[in-house]
């Protein structure tokens, strides 16, 4: 028995064939618009890494930038712990003019009831906020705080520190007065010892503590440091500790009876903070500078009962030392011609630099 053929007509065979092409040729076409579809997508996805990856970078960059340290003259701090009534307002009130248009901060410390000794918790603080502080860079701070030592508390790079001194009786006096007549800076604040009109020769002819021997002994301490032994009236220890300090950790030390001077130092030697400072000084409205009210000089027979104490004799002792060393930067820094001191040029320079390029 034979195979029984279904044999198809010719037209429908010929449709079928058509049917077949076209149906392969629109699955092509949906194959090679799914293969492009797939091309844009991994295209898009491509481009998105990149721009997280150039993001990540950008962060990065950005908290590296954060977290280092400023640059060179921006990565400068100064501390000026200013000793009581040695014109330390009029030099401050200085730098505040100047900070706007040299670009740094100015930082007042204010302590407790102007204490000058810091907690240790406290020193740990401040050691933190002076060195971490970026935002605050460069700055100057100042207040009436004694001296501490950076080192203590594994620092690397050390603030620099500048102060200024004055004749110890006539700071004492200075103080005496200021106490009961404040001064022109802010005239109408009460003062401590307001409505008391004894006068300083009156106060060292009654033996009155306020004008005791005991009261000169400040800037010593204030050079000396955060050590028990600084406090200790008298201590021999705590004058030579203050004398190691003026010479090994302060780069620049004022008198105020030669600020001027001083101020022309600094520029010199500091210009990112205190460049005008001469001029303004010189030639300014004067706003900067501050004088006790009522205050009347001492008599000779004042000043003799005072220079008897051993106390007068340690803190002239210092402020001599002070004077003389300020004295000898100076002369090797300026020089005088017409009554007007000007500053030496650059006296230095190198020479034989190998290898040779």
């Amino acid at each position: 028995m034979g195979l029984l053929r279904v044999m198809m007509p010719p037209k429908l065979q010929l449709l079928a064939l058509l049917a077949f092409a076209v149906a392969m040729f629109f699955l092509e076409n949906q194959i090679q618009k799914l293969e492009e579809s797939r091309g844009k997508l991994e295209r898009a996805i491509a481009r998105h890494e990149v721009r997280e990856i150039e993001q990540r970078h950008i962060q990065d960059g950005l908290r590296e930038s954060a977290a280092a340290p400023p640059d060179g003259e921006d990565d400068v701090v100064i501390i000026y712990n200013r000793v009581p009534k040695t014109a330390s307002t009029s030099f401050t009130n200085i730098a505040y003019d100047l900070c706007g248009k040299n670009h740094y901060h100015v930082l007042h410390i204010n302590t407790t009831k102007n204490n000058p000794v810091m907690s240790m918790q406290d020193q740990v603080r401040f050691v933190k906020n002076v060195t971490e502080w970026r935002e605050m860079k460069p700055a100057f701070y100042h207040g009436h705080v004694s001296f501490l030592d950076f080192t203590r508390f594994g620092v690397k790079k050390k603030p620099i520190y500048i102060n200024v001194i004055r004749d110890p009786i006539e700071r004492l006096v200075s103080y005496y007065y200021f106490l009961r007549f404040g001064d022109d800076y802010r005239p109408g604040l009460r003062r401590r010892k307001q409505g008391d009109k004894k006068t300083f020769d009156e106060c060292v002819s009654a033996g009155g503590s306020d004008c005791a021997p005991e009261k000169l002994w400040l800037q010593i301490p204030f050079f000396c440091g955060h050590y028990s032994e600084c406090w200790n009236v008298g201590s021999q220890w705590a004058l030579e500790q203050a004398k190691y300090n003026l010479v090994n950790e302060y780069m620049l030390v004022g008198v105020t009876e030669e600020l001027e001077d001083f101020i022309m130092m600094l520029e010199a030697s500091l210009p990112r903070f205190f460049k005008g400072a001469t001029e303004l000084y010189k030639t300014g409205k004067k706003s900067h500078l501050r004088k006790t009210s009522e205050k009347k000089p001492p008599t000779k027979e004042s000043v003799t009962k005072l220079q008897q104490s051993n106390i007068w004799k340690m803190e002239n002792d210092f402020y001599e030392f002070a004077l003389e060393q300020f004295q000898f930067v100076r002369a090797h820094a300026v020089r005088e011609k017409d009554g007007e001191l000007y500053l030496l040029a650059q006296n230095f320079f190198y020479e034989k630099i190998y290898p040779k390029n």
